[in-house]
């Protein structure tokens, strides 16, 4: 062997054995203590909090400054979006709530504090934007939002204490629709925009895990069985709002959606790389044969939908 092929191989080993040992610290930092780790769990209240109040922060200096600011006030917008923003909120409430809660776990904190400190999390933010929606002249408070932010952290916490598991997901998907292009301005003009804005695009799921409700049966740990809301039709919050003459206000329609799911959590695996990955996409539903119904169009199918 040349001078050359034993560096070039001693180099390799060198990169494979770093690489190896990277991956190794990674794990050991991803696997949850077995006791309170106070400096994890410093971590993790200093990180949260910091990271809530910037985006507080900068959500007041971004969206709100530009409005005028008025009294302390309360709104009624249930009849908005067909309630798809009020379900919006009840799956934000969850999924942050359920963050705070496996991040706490991870520092070894014990099962109270996760649901009380960590699940909460989700409800107190969001709370914390329906006061800086209240004080603001362009919107107001909305006690449906509020509501939904409560029942999506309930949701979260009663599975925890009713079976010490998640058995019902709250999941999300979306597809860009041709609404948008007629007011952007309303529905966003990106992609980024549209996903967070365009209703019509937007299913909300609650994914069940049948092996959970059948622990001695053959069914697959991974596999569920999805429930989605959906809506079509909308230009705006609701039909009294100004459309503009030229274009044609559609007709809103409610869409009822059955579906396979892969709960991602219940994929056996020793690493806690994976682990964490699998949690985080399990936030979306994927795409699936699924079968849609509405007043207007009755029963159809869809071989894949997302």
């Amino acid at each position: 062997m040349n001078f050359k092929k034993s560096n070039y191989l001693s180099l390799l080993f060198f990169l494979c054995f770093q690489l190896i040992e990277a991956q190794s610290k990674l794990e050991n930092f991803l696997t949850p203590s077995d006791t309170l780790n106070k400096r994890r769990q410093n971590t993790v209240v200093i990180t949260e909090t910091a990271l809530a109040s910037a985006a507080l922060i900068g959500l007041n200096q971004i969206w709100y400054a530009d409005y005028p600011k008025s009294d302390f006030h309360f709104i009624n917008d249930n009849d908005e979006w067909l309630q798809m923003d009020k379900i919006g909120h009840m799956y934000s409430a969850y999924h942050l709530g359920r963050l705070g809660s496996e991040t706490l776990s991870w520092s070894g904190a014990d099962k109270r504090n996760q649901l009380i400190y960590g699940a909460g999390v989700g409800f107190a933010f969001l709370t914390s934007v329906e006061i800086l929606d209240g004080y603001s002249a362009e919107w107001g408070a909305s006690s449906g939002d509020i509501i939904a932010n409560a029942t999506g952290t309930a949701l979260y916490v009663s599975q925890e204490l009713l079976w010490n598991e998640q058995r019902i997901t709250p999941k999300f998907s979306f597809h860009t629709t041709h609404y948008a292009n007629q007011r952007p301005e309303k529905l966003g003009n990106s992609l980024n925009e549209q996903i967070l804005k365009d209703y019509n695009g937007q299913t909300y799921w609650l994914s069940v895990n049948l092996h959970s409700f059948a622990k001695e049966s053959k069914i697959p740990k991974w596999i569920n069985v999805a429930f989605g809301y959906g809506s079509d039709g909308m230009l705006s919050g609701n039909i009294q709002n100004d459309i503009p003459i030229s274009i044609q206000n559609p007709e809103r329609i409610r869409q009822i959606y059955l579906s396979f799911d892969v709960d991602f959590t219940k994929i056996n695996t020793k690493s806690h790389f994976l682990k964490t990955v699998f949690s985080l996409f399990n936030t979306i539903k994927i795409p699936a044969p699924t079968l849609e119904y509405s007043a207007n169009k009755g029963l159809k199918g869809h071989l894949l939908y997302f």
